[in-house]
């Protein structure tokens, strides 16, 4: 008989698997698609930003609103924790100039290797191809290459990702075998449509560097991109809880300066150079800082100076969810005991991204799927030995 079943082979089901091989117990791991962390493979390709270096309590700010259990698991294994797994795991680490820490080589592919050949050294069996289609009973149904499937563990694990990126194996349709204890899938960490006039097409995958985006309450200072579809990047992506839920957005063009100094500078004599080249010449805007004034200010007040300092963006909403970097929504915390059990389904335990919380990208993500994985492994650990010792 297996002893701990775990169902998604992503970041949180194959560090929950570790915790569960480490422990003693015999693990399956069986995932839906042809390859193991696959999701975790596409954010390598940026670089594999794993976490974020900064004082716990200014790193849990990132997860704004999510409940104490998941603060409580991100405190418990936290950045410097992923660090020493990273490099236990033979893969050099650095932290880059904003506190963002990557694998040296900066791919995910030889850690992920590495990790894969840990757990084969513990004796976790690794399934690929195998889906998973509900409950018979107590047991977990697959539909693999070999047939229909039944596994009867002692403790199931499900980490089965978000709903976003469908094509890498997160399509959100396990819901259907939860449905009293999931909240609606939202987009996080997504870019916004917007309809642009053609006079933007020649600005189309340029970056605004340093400008300082607001939603609602939240600041971002960053960058975000133009795009044919819209605007994306980090920027963006960290207000993207206050936009989908439909704050304003407003940018300022130059969060260094004051709203006097700018109109100070508007003031000098402009002779008979044009407007463009006058915001270039004495606010030093680049051009395109000065094509989105020009996109979404126009017709231009007497005084542009609020106008640069808080430019409104008109979007038409977010883009589709499977485009989405991650999702909002999934099983609620209100559903799961602190050691993430569902009330309702005793002995199987969630982690990851199929959790409800969300965070912004820069390492907080891939943070909580692994703090996650190691309080459900953990928890799962606990409720084997206690049965044991009943």
């Amino acid at each position: 008989m297996t002893d701990a079943l775990v169902i998604g082979a992503g970041p949180a089901g194959l560090m929950a698997a570790e915790v569960l091989g480490k422990a003693g117990l015999s693990v399956l791991v069986a995932d839906a698609m042809p390859s193991v962390g696959r999701k975790f493979l596409m954010a390598g390709k940026s670089g594999l930003n794993l976490t974020k270096m900064e004082p716990i309590d200014q790193f849990l700010d990132a997860y704004g609103d999510a409940p104490k259990v998941m603060r409580d698991a991100v405190a418990a294994f936290g950045p410097q924790d992923i660090s020493d797994w990273a490099e236990g795991l033979g893969q050099p680490v650095f932290t880059g100039s904003t506190g963002r820490l990557f694998p040296t080589v900066m791919k995910a592919s030889p850690l992920l290797r590495a990790w894969v050949g840990r757990l084969t050294d513990l004796g976790v069996d690794l399934k690929t191809r195998w889906r998973w289609t509900g409950w018979e009973g107590q047991a977990a149904r697959f539909d693999t290459p070999d047939g229909a499937q039944e596994i009867t563990p002692k403790v199931t694990i499900l980490a089965l990702g978000g709903a976003s990126w469908a094509r890498l194996g997160s399509d959100g349709s396990w819901a259907q075998f939860l449905p009293d204890a999931v909240a609606p899938f939202a987009p996080a960490n997504m870019g916004f449509v917007v309809d642009w006039s053609e006079h933007m097409a020649r600005h189309f995958g340029t970056p605004i560097k340093s400008a300082m985006l607001s939603a609602g309450d939240t600041e971002s200072r960053g960058e975000f991109v133009i795009s044919e579809r819209g605007i994306e990047g980090g920027g963006i992506y960290s207000l993207s809880k206050p936009l989908r839920e439909g704050a304003r957005l407003t940018v300022d063009l130059l969060p260094d300066w004051s709203e006097d100094r700018v109109r100070a500078a508007l003031a000098k004599p402009r002779g008979k150079a044009s407007l463009s080249n006058h915001l270039r010449k004495v606010l030093r805007l680049d051009p395109v800082r000065i094509a989105l004034l020009s996109e979404f200010g126009r017709p231009f007040p007497d005084d542009l100076a609020p106008l640069i300092k808080a430019l409104p963006i008109r979007h038409a909403g977010p883009r589709p969810m499977d485009e989405a970097i991650s999702t909002a929504g999934g099983v609620r915390f209100d559903a799961l005991t602190d050691g993430l059990m569902l009330r309702d389904r005793p002995g199987v335990f969630c982690a990851g991204e199929m959790l409800d919380w969300e965070a912004p990208t820069g390492g907080y993500l891939i943070t909580g799927c692994l703090a996650t994985g190691v309080l459900a492994g953990a928890s799962a650990v606990d409720y084997v030995v206690g049965k044991n010792t009943h």
